[in-house]
């Protein structure tokens, strides 16, 4: 789509705000009293075209692009053009979707879920895991060691929620020459996903050459949605579960775990990865905080 049609079938977003943290009172183990910033939580109840479908739990940073990537990943709306509008509204806790044509079988689409181990009682819709047989990623792209050791720098040092308030996890998309595209944090990485995938959806981002960074372990939810995106890297400061790596291998995606400092794990996809064993000999000098 160009630049001009996104424009033009552009959905009408509201710009919803919200506290990302709360102060509450703390004793420490000496029984001394301070005020600490803790994440905010709250519901958001998706309307698609007057009917209630799922309440999600976020953070609230990003709510419009959570609403579209969800709707995107769960498969229910097939392209951003279908979207007419999306309102998100604190005063009640919900934001409504109104579509063009509908979501056709939305009852049957959406009556078998998979409840799955994303932090906050993340969820897939069942048919999701029989589209992973159709999912084709790019057999061209390349990404090098030092991009892996510049995008795990930039992470380190990226202002966050976390660093002030803690408990949340933080999603975000690279070039891959290691460009910062996306950074996003929720109170859940399904959250945070979804998210990304909903301002890609906006802009009209295609994943064919991008990289994906979580600090969430990689589950199968996190596979299966990175790679609807279409991203064939996925890097984690954290590990992995066995159906995660089963369907990076399944898809073709290149898995790199434990992402810290230069040390990494790379678990599937090794054809992918271009190997500069120099760069472990040279000087670590972290970027400034």
């Amino acid at each position: 789509m160009s630049r001009l049609d996104l424009l033009r079938y552009r959905p009408q977003l509201s710009d919803a705000r919200a506290h990302l943290t709360h102060e509450v009172s703390a004793l420490d183990e000496r029984g001394r009293a301070s005020t600490i910033s803790i994440p905010a939580e709250r519901p958001l109840t998706v309307y698609v075209d007057k009917r209630e479908l799922v309440t999600l739990m976020t953070l609230g940073g990003a709510p419009e692009a959570l609403t579209l990537g969800y709707l995107r990943n769960q498969r229910l709306v097939r392209s951003i053009e279908d979207v007419v509008s999306v309102q998100v509204d604190w005063a009640v806790d919900a934001v409504a979707v109104v579509t063009r044509n509908g979501i056709a079988d939305v009852e049957e689409r959406t009556a078998k879920k998979v409840v799955t181990t994303g932090c906050g009682q993340g969820s897939v819709f069942g048919g999701l895991m029989d589209e992973v047989e159709t999912i084709s990623l790019s057999d061209t792209a390349k990404l090098g060691q030092g991009v892996v050791y510049r995008i795990v720098d930039t992470i380190r040092t990226q202002s966050s929620i976390y660093k002030q308030a803690g408990s949340v996890h933080g999603c975000a998309l690279f070039s891959n020459t290691g460009e910062l595209l996306y950074f996003v944090e929720d109170v859940g990485r399904h959250n945070a996903v979804d998210a990304i995938a909903g301002l890609m959806w906006l802009e009209g981002i295609e994943g064919g050459d991008k990289v994906f960074y979580t600090t969430g372990r990689l589950t199968s939810e996190m596979v299966i949605k990175g790679a609807q995106m279409g991203i064939p890297f996925l890097l984690s400061r954290s590990g992995t579960t066995q159906m995660g790596h089963m369907v990076a291998e399944k898809v073709g995606m290149s898995l790199l775990a434990r992402c810290s400092g230069k040390h990494f794990l790379l678990l599937a996809g090794q054809e992918r990865l271009v190997f500069e064993p120099e760069l472990l000999d040279l000087p670590h000098v972290p970027r400034s905080a």
